[in-house]
């Protein structure tokens, strides 16, 4: 279990009221089990056919993220996310850094002096 991700309950507190509330169709997997699948994948960056099973079905996970997606469900909750952060945080979509060249700051001399 150590490997799977599950939401707090205070980041669930602050993501629940944004969660579509009409319900259609047959019983509904559980929203908090699907959104930390959402993570996880997102997280380890595997295919939606790798989730573990203990976030339901892949098809399921799936198919929520992309309708939530394409309502914009996703901005409002990270909106929400760093609104409700304390102390503020920097909210990232992903770890990626740039290296700056150690010349990046000037050119060899220092800088330049103005005319």
């Amino acid at each position: 279990m150590a490997d799977h991700f599950w939401l707090s309950d205070a980041q669930w507190a602050v993501i629940e009221p944004h969660i579509p509330k009409v319900y259609t169709g047959k019983r509904r997997v559980d929203d908090r089990r699907v959104i930390s699948g959402i993570v996880h994948r997102l997280r380890e960056g595997c295919r939606w056919r790798a989730l573990p099973d203990i976030y339901g079905p892949y098809t399921t996970v799936f198919n929520r993220y992309n309708r939530w997606s394409k309502r914009g469900l996703w901005q409002r909750i990270l909106a929400s996310l760093s609104e409700a952060a304390d102390p503020p945080v920097t909210a990232m979509i992903d770890s990626t850094s740039v290296k700056a060249h150690r010349s990046a700051a000037g050119a060899k001399g220092g800088p330049r002096p103005t005319p």
